[in-house]
């Protein structure tokens, strides 16, 4: 789970932060964080990639949920007999509680 986190959880949150700053134009006192660098760096990845940059921020958005649901599908995999458990336990928990 820690190399989850290390590995998607906080370049997601770093990028999708820098995102979100530069769009709404915070500032923050770096020109990193402003429209222009926004606009740029999407224009450059538009030419790039030959497409029109505003449809690149739907698409990574799309492929962050389908990434984050098959990393989530493995761990869950991993972790099937621990998740078993849990929810057994969880049921018998419900099952006693009405009756007490």
């Amino acid at each position: 789970m820690r190399y989850f986190f290390i590995f998607f959880v906080i370049p997601m949150s770093l990028f999708w932060g820098w995102y979100l700053l530069a769009y709404n134009d915070v500032g923050l006192g770096t020109p990193i964080f402003t429209r222009q660098a926004h606009d740029h760096v999407f224009g450059i990845y538009g030419q790039i990639l030959g497409i029109d940059p505003d449809t690149i921020a739907p698409m990574v958005a799309r492929a962050c949920v389908v990434d984050g649901a098959i990393l989530l599908a493995i761990i869950a995999f991993r972790r099937r007999k621990k998740i078993m458990a849990w929810l057994a336990q969880k049921k018998v928990l419900q099952r006693a509680a009405p009756s007490a």
